[in-house]
Order: structure tokens, then C-alpha cells, then sequence
């Protein structure tokens, strides 16, 4: 295991999994510049692959009919037709052979994917997870797997919100109770060997 100067305790049984970091998502506005939170996704994975350590990177898609769009009855409901397959692409930039990658059709990454199955799979206790949205996709995600019993990481400059309330919510009052809030920096240099 690497030097972990921040207590990180970033062995062989951590995977990095990076929610909704796609273009249609990166074109919203939120509490951080797009280009800013792509940038540091790729440092993150970067670090992770030079470890050999695995990354997911999880975009949210629906048919092309809308026929697996949640239903619900709810106040602000999502969004009502299925949009272009250019939403869900992945950049370029971000990509790589041997990264897992997972679709969802709901807010957190564990719901109705084979998620749990690929990280376990691969020996993985321990996830550092950022992404966009906050506190949607990436406290959805969160949740999800605090109560399958992983351990959390989560690099706040890496992660965005589109309200800077539920930003400052989410990192100031849920993520301090079921992981440990940190840094893209502090995390790759858990990292380094």
C-alpha cells in the first residue's frame, strides 16, 4: 500500500467512479466550471489507472423511446422525452480502454445496474466518488453504497452541484457521516507509491 499522508487508506481495494461526468450533464451550470470538474476527473482517473486500479465512470441514459424514464408523482418531475444519444457520451478525454462502464436510469449508480456486481467483483471495498450532481447522482450513489458497507471517499473539488446550497448541504452535513470529505490532490497522492 502507498504512503497515505492524509489517511485515505487507498489500497488494491479501492476503485474511483465518477457519476454523470458526460457532455449533456457538463453543459449545465453548476457550482463549478465544467471544465474544471472534467480536468480533475481526468487527473483522478489518471492516478487510478496508473495503479492499475479500476474506474467506472457511470453516465445516466434512457431508450430512445422514454419507455425506462422514471415515473413518478412528484413536483418537478425529470425530463419527459429521452434525450439525444450525445447527451450520454462520454468525453474523449475522460474515456480509456479497461474503464467499466455503467449506465443508470435513475439518480444513484446502484439502481437497477450491475454496479455492486463489478466492484466487488474486483475485490473493491473502497470507492473515492465524485461527480456531478451532488446531491442527486453523486448522494444517491453515496447512500446506496454506505449502506452496502463501502468505504467513501469523496473529493470535493471534483464534484458539483447545479444549486450551491445542496452543494454546501451535502458535503457539510451527510458526506462528513458516511465517508470522508477530501481533495482530487489529496487523493492522488494516497495514490503515489
Amino acid at each position: 500500500m502507498p504512503a497515505d499522508p492524509n489517511g485515505l487508506a487507498l489500497g488494491e481495494d479501492t476503485a474511483l467512479v465518477l457519476i454523470d461526468l458526460q457532455t449533456g450533464i457538463l453543459a449545465l451550470p453548476t457550482t463549478r466550471p465544467a471544465a474544471e470538474l472534467l480536468e480533475r476527473g481526468v487527473a483522478l482517473a489518471a492516478a487510478f489507472r496508473a495503479r492499475r486500479l479500476p474506474v467506472v465512470l457511470v453516465k445516466v441514459a434512457w431508450s430512445p423511446d422514454g419507455g425506462d424514464l422514471p415515473t413518478a408523482n412528484v413536483d418537478r418531475p425529470g425530463p419527459a422525452a429521452a434525450p439525444p444519444a450525445a447527451f450520454s457520451e462520454i468525453p474523449a478525454e475522460l474515456a480509456a480502454l479497461g474503464d467499466v462502464v455503467v449506465t443508470k436510469r435513475h439518480w444513484g449508480a446502484f439502481t437497477g445496474t450491475e454496479l455492486d456486481l463489478q466492484l466487488r467483483r474486483r475485490g473493491i471495498h473502497r470507492i473515492v466518488l465524485a461527480g456531478i450532481s451532488t446531491s442527486v447522482g453523486v448522494e444517491s450513489t453515496a447512500r446506496t453504497a454506505w449502506e452496502l458497507s463501502y468505504d467513501l471517499v469523496f473529493p470535493e473539488d471534483a464534484t458539483a452541484d447545479t444549486d450551491a446550497d445542496s452543494h454546501a448541504h451535502t458535503f457539510g452535513k451527510i458526506f462528513p457521516r458516511i465517508g470522508k470529505v477530501s481533495t482530487t490532490d489529496e487523493v492522488v497522492a494516497a495514490l503515489r507509491p
